[in-house]
């Protein structure tokens, strides 16, 4: 009679445990794609507006003299609508971490300032905006459909892999990012179905509609041995200080700017001012707007020594002043031009450098190996996986605790396995 008993209780439990699992399934497939069709679709809008800008400022050149004013009218427009201490990227992180609520503002004000960032010739990214985007979006359906203040951190997650999915067409990275981003050394595993799911959907709508991602096919790889893996360590090393550097530069220009210039009208006109100058002095708009074209370049070995400094330069002076964007794609270009003078320099595979380059700097200043192991698989392709894996594998470790986003933590150390709860420098 117990026995009996004991397997009613049992295959009751199994049951209610069913129910639950397959109630939270569901529950969270119909918004996740919910998530991917309309994030997705903001995310695609905000592709085609990219491209518009971008392509206007090609054809004229001479839009680079308006900079300053549009960045006044972009800090007018965050003063109109009361959001002048926006902190961008680092305010979704934060909301993750504490809660916090994400103004549905958010989004059209990023969408609109980075576009017109890129219009006239500042140098920035997009997937900051992106993320930005997704995750006002997000945390706005979560609030729209009630949820607790764990389900909208979800959301929020999962709107960002929805609009990095949308621009990049990356969805094994764009599901990965944004639970990698958050706090390093941990994964928040309970958003990986949404972001698994929203990702896939962003990524059909949008080679439905015609927008292809970003691929670089390497033609010629040589064979992975001692010599040309030590090489490849060489250049994570350096990769590593690079990246580095960059979020140094990025960090401490904007404390310059604030200390010397706390009107920010003065100091995003300023800045512009800055850009349209150190523009007209290089003679060349290869490092204004994202930069992609310079990748394109340095896989065809074409390359200007100096470029990754340069772009550098013009995005923390781009960035630290007030404009609106990314530090992503800018890594990018950052980690690709170094890569291939690098390549040229030690007389090896420039191309294979390169992208070894874009993922090693990439993963520095994001302190996200996995996310950079895959978003290297998506654009570059699997038969590099040894080199993009040592090199990254390097940069996450020798980068130490650097990084873009301020309001990123560092649960667990690179070095040891110990909890230190730490936010980046």
């Amino acid at each position: 009679m117990r026995d009996e008993f004991d397997l009613k209780e049992t295959f009751l439990y199994y049951i209610r445990h069913l129910w639950d699992s397959m109630y939270i399934f569901f529950k969270w497939l119909a918004f996740s794609l919910l998530s991917g069709i309309v994030i997705g679709s903001a995310g695609l809008l905000f592709h085609y507006c990219m491209t518009w800008a971008n392509d206007t400022r090609t054809a004229n050149p001479v839009l680079i003299l308006l900079l300053p004013l549009a960045g006044l009218v972009i800090v007018g427009a965050y003063h109109l609508l009361h959001d002048e201490k926006d902190t961008g990227t680092n305010l979704v992180l934060a909301a993750i971490h504490s809660g916090e609520n994400i103004p549905l503002k958010m989004a059209p004000l990023i969408f609109v300032s980075t576009v017109m960032t890129h219009l006239f010739g500042g140098s920035a990214g997009r997937e900051g905006a992106a993320l930005q985007l997704g995750g006002s979006l997000g945390s706005s359906l979560g609030r729209l459909f009630k949820f607790d203040d764990k389900d909208q951190h979800i959301m929020i997650m999962c709107g960002m892999s929805a609009a990095f999915s949308a621009l990049f067409g990356t969805p094994m990275a764009a599901a990965i990012f944004s639970m990698e981003v958050v706090s390093v050394g941990i994964m928040h595993y309970a958003a990986l179905v949404p972001c698994v799911v929203s990702a896939l959907v962003a990524k059909e709508i949008a080679e439905y509609l015609g927008v292809l991602p970003e691929q670089f096919i390497l033609t010629e790889l040589p064979e992975f041995t001692w010599a040309t893996g030590s090489r490849i360590a060489i250049l994570a090393m350096f990769c590593a200080g690079v990246s580095i550097v960059f979020c140094i530069m990025l960090h401490h220009g904007e404390k310059l700017y604030k200390k010397y210039l706390p009107d920010p009208y003065l100091r995003i006109f300023t800045g512009g001012t800055f850009i349209v100058i150190m523009t007209l002095l290089v003679k060349c708009q290869d490092y204004n707007g994202a930069g992609m074209a310079v990748i394109e370049r340095c896989f065809e070995n074409e390359y200007v020594p100096w470029a990754f400094l340069l772009k550098m330069l013009f995005t923390a002076v781009t960035l630290g002043c007030g404009f609106k964007g990314g530090e992503i794609v800018p890594s990018f270009v950052v980690g690709g031009s170094f890569g291939c003078l690098f390549g040229n320099l030690i007389g090896f595979a420039p191309a294979l450098c390169t992208a070894a380059g874009m993922g090693a700097v990439f993963c520095g200043v994001t302190n996200c190996p996995i996310t950079s192991l895959l978003i290297c698989f998506e654009m570059f392709g699997f038969e590099g996986m040894p080199y993009f894996l040592l090199s990254i594998a390097l940069s996450y470790m020798l980068s130490g605790y650097y990084g873009l986003y301020r309001s990123q933590k560092i649960v667990y150390s690179k070095y040891k396995t110990e909890f230190i709860n730490r936010r980046t420098h």
